[in-house]
């Protein structure tokens, strides 16, 4: 009797946490893709740099968890969780003034380890990682989750009970869009409202006389914007300084400001507040 009591107490105090931070957060934002590789991370991680740039409090929670790339992107993946002396659960990383990070990343030892769990070993860690850890008070929680419709985003949008918004990542050929549609069909029966779809990779410039170039050319994602009454938020192009800035941990925005990238993002992100901020 003793241990159910116990255990009732337990699960009333881990209630009342969750419930707590998640009233210190007044939006909260998915990231989803239907398939991998087509940047979803690199749009979360300057979306959130973005925000968190123009003043806002941001969160970034990864719930990839099988492939975490946002700590590697922000440049804190040798950071670990620390908890103060005053305090019974750690505060997420703190990558600036206004912007903090959690991963699964800074929980493991050596990334090189793969993480080999189920279903509900999964949905139990993303529970935590809004239950048992310190979030600041929040202007917007930024989540970059795995490609798909399945555990990980699911229970996301479950155990935050409101997500304010959702932004669908694709490249812009038709083949990629077969997924992106499910993604969409799946905000809609989660009841997560769609800020728009963001076409990345949707151009090059040819570094030698600035013609765009279409690489991966496609009309998937006007087709589906139409289909599904969804706006496309921001065209991004394929920029070689994208990637060096993610591999080094640096922010793309900050110190690649005048690129056309960089501009395409900063319009996205004037976008996304104006939708919701």
């Amino acid at each position: 009797m003793e241990n159910v009591n116990s255990q009732k107490t337990e699960q009333i105090e881990a209630a009342k946490r969750l419930q707590d931070n998640l009233n210190k957060i007044k939006k909260k934002v998915i990231i989803l893709s239907g398939k991998g590789g087509v940047g979803k991370s690199t749009v979360s991680v300057n979306v959130a740099l973005g925000l968190a740039k123009n003043g806002y409090k941001v969160g970034i929670l990864d719930v990839d968890i099988h492939g975490p790339s946002i700590a590697k992107m922000l440049g804190i993946e040798d950071k670990k969780l620390l908890v103060a002396k005053s305090q019974k659960f750690p505060a997420p990383i703190r990558v600036n003034d206004n912007l903090y990070a959690m991963s699964i990343a800074n929980l493991i030892s050596n990334p090189d380890e793969p993480i080999i769990w189920r279903g509900p070993i999964k949905i139990g860690v993303i529970k935590q990682f809004m239950q048992d850890i310190n979030w600041p008070e929040l202007d917007f929680l930024i989540i970059d989750s795995p490609p798909g419709t399945g555990d990980e985003p699911l229970s996301v949008v479950q155990t935050l009970n409101k997500v304010d918004g959702a932004i669908i990542v694709s490249t812009p050929q038709d083949i990629a869009l077969l997924d992106a549609r499910k993604t969409i069909k799946f905000s809609q029966k989660m009841d997560v409202p769609i800020l728009g779809i963001v076409e990345n990779m949707s151009t090059f410039a040819c570094p030698h006389c600035g013609e765009a170039i279409d690489i991966f050319a496609g009309l998937g994602i006007e087709k589906a914007a139409k289909d599904f009454d969804v706006e496309i938020i921001g065209k991004i192009p394929l920029d070689p300084q994208i990637v060096k800035s993610g591999d080094s941990g640096i922010s793309h925005l900050e110190n690649n400001q005048n690129s056309t990238s960089a501009i395409a993002i900063e319009k996205m992100i004037k976008k996304i507040e104006e939708k919701i901020g």
